[in-house]
Protein backbone atom coordinates (compact mmCIF):
# COMPACT_ATOMS: atom_id res chain seq x y z
CA UNK A 1 0.00 0.00 0.00
CA UNK A 2 1.40 3.42 -0.91
CA UNK A 3 2.05 6.21 1.55
CA UNK A 4 -0.26 9.25 1.57
CA UNK A 5 1.15 12.33 -0.13
CA UNK A 6 2.36 14.88 2.39
CA UNK A 7 0.91 18.39 2.38
CA UNK A 8 3.46 20.15 0.19
CA UNK A 9 2.70 23.57 1.68
CA UNK A 10 3.33 22.21 5.18
CA UNK A 11 6.62 20.59 4.10
CA UNK A 12 7.80 23.79 2.42
CA UNK A 13 6.78 25.95 5.40
CA UNK A 14 8.55 23.63 7.82
CA UNK A 15 11.79 23.60 5.84
CA UNK A 16 11.65 27.39 5.39
CA UNK A 17 11.27 27.92 9.14
CA UNK A 18 13.98 25.41 10.07
CA UNK A 19 16.52 26.85 7.65
CA UNK A 20 15.49 30.54 7.79
CA UNK A 21 14.99 30.53 4.02
CA UNK A 22 12.23 32.31 2.08
CA UNK A 23 9.24 30.08 1.34
CA UNK A 24 9.46 30.84 -2.39
CA UNK A 25 13.05 29.58 -2.51
CA UNK A 26 12.21 26.40 -0.62
CA UNK A 27 9.13 25.81 -2.77
CA UNK A 28 11.15 26.08 -5.98
CA UNK A 29 13.92 23.82 -4.66
CA UNK A 30 11.43 21.24 -3.39
CA UNK A 31 9.51 21.17 -6.69
CA UNK A 32 12.73 20.78 -8.71
CA UNK A 33 14.09 18.07 -6.41
CA UNK A 34 10.77 16.22 -6.37
CA UNK A 35 10.64 16.27 -10.18
CA UNK A 36 14.21 14.94 -10.40
CA UNK A 37 13.49 12.08 -8.00
CA UNK A 38 10.18 11.19 -9.67
CA UNK A 39 11.86 11.09 -13.08
CA UNK A 40 14.20 8.28 -12.00
CA UNK A 41 11.98 6.52 -9.45
CA UNK A 42 10.46 3.09 -9.84
CA UNK A 43 8.73 3.22 -6.46
CA UNK A 44 7.16 6.54 -5.54
CA UNK A 45 6.11 5.98 -1.92
CA UNK A 46 8.99 7.82 -0.28
CA UNK A 47 9.96 10.27 -3.02
CA UNK A 48 8.46 13.31 -1.21
CA UNK A 49 10.31 12.36 1.97
CA UNK A 50 13.63 12.02 0.13
CA UNK A 51 13.07 15.31 -1.70
CA UNK A 52 12.34 17.15 1.56
CA UNK A 53 15.43 15.69 3.20
CA UNK A 54 17.66 16.68 0.29
CA UNK A 55 16.36 20.27 0.22
CA UNK A 56 16.68 20.58 4.00
CA UNK A 57 20.26 19.25 3.88
CA UNK A 58 21.22 21.54 0.99
CA UNK A 59 19.90 24.61 2.78
CA UNK A 60 21.54 23.68 6.08
CA UNK A 61 24.83 23.06 4.30
CA UNK A 62 24.71 26.41 2.49
CA UNK A 63 23.74 28.13 5.75
CA UNK A 64 26.74 26.64 7.55
CA UNK A 65 29.08 27.88 4.83
CA UNK A 66 27.94 31.48 5.39
CA UNK A 67 28.97 31.46 9.07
Amino acid sequence: MSQPEPDINEVVRSIAEETDTPTETVSRMYADTLADYRHDARVFDYVPLFAAKKVRDQLRHSSNRKH
